[in-house]
């Protein structure tokens, strides 16, 4: 198959110890008058307040929006945009986790082009460019700063939402170590593991060819040449220093190689798109109220278990990203066998529920979770093996009972 790839990225990409405060220099080449949104908990540190002042000497005039939640409440970001409409602001700038960077593209969104959220749920519904975004994270997982996702939770509906759309590529992300430190060793395990989550599930997602509408007609296209360099390069970070950044939070090392691989992560997958892992997690997550890092790295071994009979190539190729030497492998079979072997070791090392039970999923719903699973289709059309309804309930019931040989059949 000839080459074919196709990436969609900020403008302008800053990463290192320090590169907060860019922020004001990148902020004056954007506008004059910025929302800012963050959480109550981080709007209370001393660095948010360094990072408040800047802006202002700077000459820009700054609305802070601090009541960001997790999972972004529908209901809020219509809050946040009633209370900026009137300041009229000319960029937004996303301070946090996951969540924060969320509400702001949100935020973005509706200032721009008004009307509901649920407007613009799905692929390719935002009419326009939204009012520039730049995105500081706070936490190294979603890869949020780099995507054209926005995530919220609507209560008209039992599974979280997307909005998918390059217009909602932050113009610019400002990715800074420092600002993990003070993740405690939950939050970095989890968010740590829907990093290597996305970027396992892009490197083994469905390669398709290079139509030339492909990309124009899908945000998300599945694995090409370009994205698996930005997988490849995440999973070899998160590999060497998740574990480490989880026992010891303040190694700026450890910190610096996850959030690149983080970041890394959110290149390939906000192209290639994520999978089955990520199918799964969605219904589950909404039965268990349990972090959505949680559940995709749950699922990720049972997954890649499955997707082993036609992906074993891909998953070997992971295997060396993680390190594991190939001295005396003879084939790619049992090297793939090996990776699901070290993924699972990783995830139980930091703490990771390894079934679904664990998480506290009813037993009586295994069905209704598979069969909603099944039908979230821009992820399991990216699953390089196919799904019938009885595969994806036993691939469900394997991860609930912890049968990993059970989830390859």
């Amino acid at each position: 198959m000839s080459l074919f790839a196709a990436l969609r990225l900020p403008r302008e990409i800053l990463f290192g110890v320090g590169q907060r405060h860019a922020l004001a220099s990148v902020a004056s080449r954007t506008g004059r008058r910025a929302l800012v949104c963050t959480d109550a908990r981080f709007a209370a540190t001393p660095v948010f307040a360094e990072m408040i002042a800047a802006l202002e000497a700077a000459g820009i005039v700054v609305l802070v929006h601090d009541r960001t939640l997790p999972d972004v409440p529908q209901d809020t970001v219509a809050v946040c945009v009633e209370a900026a409409r009137g300041f009229e602001p000319d960029m937004v700038i996303g301070i946090g986790g996951g969540s924060c960077l969320d509400m702001a593209k949100c935020a973005s969104l509706l200032l721009a082009h008004g009307g509901a959220l649920a407007d613009y749920y799905g692929e390719f519904k935002v009419p326009a460019p939204v009012l520039p975004v730049i995105a500081v994270p706070t936490t190294a997982g979603t890869g949020s700063e780099v995507t054209p996702v926005a995530v919220v939770s609507d209560p008209d509906r039992i599974l979280k939402v997307g909005i998918s759309s390059p217009y909602l590529i932050a113009a610019a992300a400002i990715c800074d170590p420092e600002l993990t430190l003070s993740c405690p060793p939950g939050l970095t395990a989890i968010a740590g593991a829907d990093a290597l989550t996305h970027a396992i599930e892009a490197f083994t997602a469905m390669r398709r060819p290079g139509d030339p509408e492909l990309a124009q007609q899908h945000v998300f296209i599945g694995k090409s040449d370009l994205s698996d360099q930005f997988a490849l390069h995440a999973i070899r970070l998160l590999s060497r220093s998740l574990e480490k950044a989880f026992v010891d939070g303040s190694d700026i090392d450890a910190r610096a190689d996850v959030m690149m691989g983080a970041l890394a992560a959110g290149c390939a997958f906000g192209t290639a798109g994520t999978a089955a892992a990520h199918a799964v997690q969605y219904p589950v997550g909404a039965l268990t109220h349990t972090p959505h890092g949680l559940g995709v790295a749950t699922m990720l071994p049972y997954v890649m278990t499955f997707n082993r009979r036609v992906a074993s190539a891909d998953i070997a190729i992971v295997g060396r990203a993680l390190g594991l030497d190939p001295t005396g492998v003879e084939d790619d079979e049992t090297l793939a066998d090996a990776a699901i072997g070290e993924v699972s070791r990783l995830f139980a090392a930091i703490g990771i529920a390894p079934t679904l039970a664990g998480l506290g999923l009813p037993e009586d719903r295994i069905d209704w979770a598979a069969e909603q699973a099944l039908g979230i289709g821009r992820l399991i059309k990216n699953n390089p093996r196919p799904f019938d309804a009885a595969a994806m309930r036993g691939l469900v019931r394997a991860a609930y009972d912890g049968d990993l040989a059970a989830s390859a059949l």
